[in-house]
């Protein structure tokens, strides 16, 4: 019989967004430490690669006032990483920095920081944005052109390894240079190289930019094509970009977000998912979601009804620090051709737009799925996306990663020390 391949796990802590159910009893808080530790530790109870911080840099806004999900806040990634290298051992730990905020010299002290703090279990998420609201809080304010966002980003990451290079592998300190179009900088940099050589580098975008930047610069894509036939395409586009930059396909590692629901039966797991979904998106939220697209106000339609029968205004503004649609009419349109189809109401939609690719089964079902899209060539492995915080990992820890380990599809020990020996990278060379 032909050994199953390995798969990469990590865990999403999630941020403000709907996938966590904040109002059920078992969810704690979004901000104590005690949250980010839990989870933390639970993924490396399951041998887990990584553990995975999204970055919020602006409250959001809806009809001018702080959208509900984001009343709380959240703290800074790095500093929350820094804090669990000294509480675990082994799982890699992954913060979420935007490269159009910041400046390459800083964060490339802060997350080579963070890889010696942590004996080399640093990664970085590299997100970009063209957005003027969130930008407002920054000193140039929202001045980068959309189309800029990737070039900057790119400028970044290779200034970012200039500094990471320019010790050498004996520990002495060399001049570094970076001209070009978004920075010149030049000096010496403050941090000897890191135990990994260089932090993870991952990348979540699929603008055809996105997934150019991913092949040319990242370690790991985390994306959102979680179907079997979705995911495969990805994969293989992605894949097939390596070559130009003279990397192979086992460079890169593609991670999906999902979710997972268990039951001792697929009925019971199923019925336990239906539920969650209802709970992600009450009625409020589903209006508010659409409101989001019309740029306008939805709140006199039913959530239980059908689609507005009006237009979204395509200048239209009720909500600021959110991803913005290129074609709002053709969005909606394709929104409001799903539910004629399938007969959906609002709220019906908004579930069906809004979930994540879920893994809903018995324990044995689940395992097998997730290796089912490993051995099909969608996935390298999965960036599990809890609804509970900071406890939803614990049962597919307890009773999924069991099975997978007997399997032989997940590792049972740490075979290494730093993430990039989880994740089978090499340690680059300087320079490489």
């Amino acid at each position: 019989m032909t050994a199953p391949r390995r798969m990469h796990l990590a865990a999403h802590f999630p941020g403000v967004n709907n996938t966590t159910v904040w109002s059920d009893p078992a969810s704690g808080s979004q901000v104590d430490f005690s949250s980010f530790h839990h989870l933390a530790r639970t993924a490396e109870r399951g041998r887990f690669d990584f553990f995975f911080l999204a970055e919020g840099l602006r409250l959001r806004e809806h009809k001018g006032r702080i959208h509900d999900l984001d009343v709380v806040g959240r703290p800074e990634s790095v500093t929350v990483l820094a804090a669990l290298a000294a509480v675990t051992e082994h799982v890699g730990l992954a913060a979420t920095v935007n490269a159009t905020f910041n400046e390459p010299y800083e964060l490339a002290r802060r997350l080579a920081s963070l890889d010696h703090l942590s004996g080399g279990r640093a990664a970085w998420n590299v997100v970009t944005s063209s957005d003027a609201f969130t930008g407002e809080n920054f000193r140039r304010g929202g001045f980068l052109d959309h189309a800029d966002r990737y070039t900057r980003a790119a400028e970044f990451v290779t200034a970012a390894r200039t500094l990471w290079d320019s010790w050498t592998p004996g520990g002495q300190a060399r001049p570094f240079v970076h001209r070009g179009r978004h920075f010149d900088i030049h000096g010496e940099f403050t941090v000897p190289r890191t135990p990994q050589g260089r932090p993870v580098i991952i990348q979540a975008g699929d603008s055809g930019q996105g997934r150019e930047f991913a092949a040319s610069t990242a370690d790991v894509v985390f994306t959102r094509h979680g179907t079997l036939e979705a995911g495969r395409a990805f994969y293989a586009d992605v894949k097939g970009r390596l070559a130009r930059y003279g990397r192979r396909p086992d460079d890169v590692k593609i991670m999906p977000g999902v979710t997972v629901v268990l039951g001792d039966t697929d009925a019971e797991a199923a019925e336990r998912a239906a539920g969650i979904r209802r709970r992600q998106v009450s009625g409020p939220t589903a209006i508010v979601f659409l409101e989001q697209l019309w740029g306008r106000d939805l709140s006199g339609y039913d959530p239980d009804g059908p689609f507005p029968d009006i237009d979204p205004e395509p200048a239209g503004e009720v909500s600021q620090g959110r991803v913005r649609h290129a074609d709002r009419l053709a969005t909606a349109a394709r929104w409001r051709a799903l539910a004629e189809e399938k007969g959906l109401s609002i709220r019906e939609t908004v579930i069906e737009l809004a979930a994540r690719h879920s893994f809903v089964g018995s324990p044995e079902t689940v395992a097998t799925a997730l290796e089912g899209f490993v051995a099909a060539g969608a996935a390298d492995g999965f960036i599990l996306v809890p609804h509970l915080t900071p406890g939803g990992l614990d049962d597919f820890v307890d009773r999924v990663v069991p099975l997978l380990q007997e399997r032989g599809s997940l590792r049972a020990e740490y075979e290494g020390t730093t993430l990039r020996d989880h994740l089978g990278l090499p340690r680059p060379a300087v320079g490489g």
